[in-house]
């Protein structure tokens, strides 16, 4: 019986390695940095493997959906692309004269989809409505949602889905609870190379990011999709009785995720599972602790404790010639701290 190679099989792709890394998955160019080829062919492979959603290979042609997914959302997701390219050997040269970062109105100016005076026009009405520009934009029929929602992609530097291509992991969905994904409006979709990918209406809060890592103990990327579609995954995913919310929230309280007064009491997170940029932040933190520890135990020791900790020793006594104890938390308090901040703090 031959054994099923659903990427030769199904898309074409040569025999080698397995899987295939993503621009071989998507059947592009390596490195290939256009947002747009990059969803052109996804949304063309992501039909041909619906094709096979029914029969025999419906999970097989599932689990190919999600890979498609996953690949789509790295190579459109700025930094996450970045990264993976590195990974895959590519050397970047500092670019200069950025553009830098775009606003939504600007994307759609440039698309075409509205006019300067109607960018204008959604900012005035957007801020007179306490709306997005996002949310303004589609109430006044400029565009339609999808395309809202794309252009606010850009502008935030993240990858836009289409939840509709998508099954979530049960396994993720189980573990966060109907009640965090309505009151922040996201849908847990699956975990993808040690990150937990989220689609959001919006760029998710701090108190959202630290519920999730404290669940998953991995790190977060999200995904913008339409509120809609986020409404309507909700709806179908989280049904009543269809997941288990007590396990859920046993399993969140026994990491040590207590909620009090609507905030989540945060646990620290491994060095090793902090993002890079959380792995500097937690070095700088640990330096300035360690120079508090050398400074805040001098400062006592000079000018609270004065050597007046040890009374005793008269004529030729070594506590008279020498103030030992006016040097008593400088000698052993700032060794301390070093020790709690390489062997706890950055572990």
């Amino acid at each position: 019986m031959t054994t099923l190679d659903v990427y030769k099989d199904w898309l074409g792709i040569p025999e080698g390695a397995r899987p295939p890394n993503h621009y071989e998955l998507l059947r592009l160019v390596k490195f290939q940095d256009d947002p747009e080829k990059i969803r052109a062919n996804y949304k063309k492979l992501n039909a041909h493997v619906r094709k096979y959603a029914s029969g025999q290979y419906s999970i097989r042609s599932q689990e190919l959906l999600n890979e498609l997914a996953k690949a789509m959302l790295c190579l459109t997701d700025p930094a996450a692309k970045r990264e993976y390219d590195e990974s895959l050997g590519r050397v970047f040269t500092e670019e200069s004269g950025s553009a830098g970062p775009r606003s939504l109105g600007r994307i759609l100016e440039e698309r075409g989809v509205i006019t300067h005076p109607q960018a204008k026009e959604a900012e005035d009405f957007a801020e007179a409505r306490g709306l997005t520009l996002r949310d303004a934009v589609v109430q006044m029929k400029f565009t339609d949602a999808t395309t809202a929602a794309q252009a606010l992609a850009e502008e935030l530097g993240r990858s836009f889905i289409d939840l509709a291509d998508v099954t979530p992991d049960d396994d993720v969905l189980d573990q966060v609870p109907r009640s965090t994904v309505k009151r922040h409006s996201i849908l847990p979709l699956f975990i993808d190379d040690d990150t937990l990918l989220i689609a959001c209406v919006n760029e998710p809060d701090q108190e959202l990011e630290d519920e999730l890592r404290l669940r998953f103990e991995l790190p977060m990327r999200p995904v913008i999709a339409t509120p809609l579609a986020i409404n309507q995954g909700i709806a179908k995913y989280y049904a009543a009785g269809l997941r288990d919310e007590t396990a859920a929230d046993a399993a969140f309280k026994a990491k040590g995720g207590i909620k009090a007064k609507g905030k989540v009491r945060k646990k620290r997170v491994p060095f090793k599972k902090l993002s890079p940029e959380e792995q500097y932040e937690r070095t700088q933190y640990g330096y300035i602790i360690m120079c508090w520890g050398a400074v805040g135990s001098v400062i006592i020791d000079q000018f609270i404790l004065k050597g007046r900790l040890i009374p005793w020793g008269t004529g030729n006594s070594i506590f008279n010639s020498f103030p030992f104890d006016q040097f008593l938390l400088s000698f052993f308090v700032p060794w301390l701290v070093i020790w709690w901040v390489i062997k706890v703090y950055w572990k």
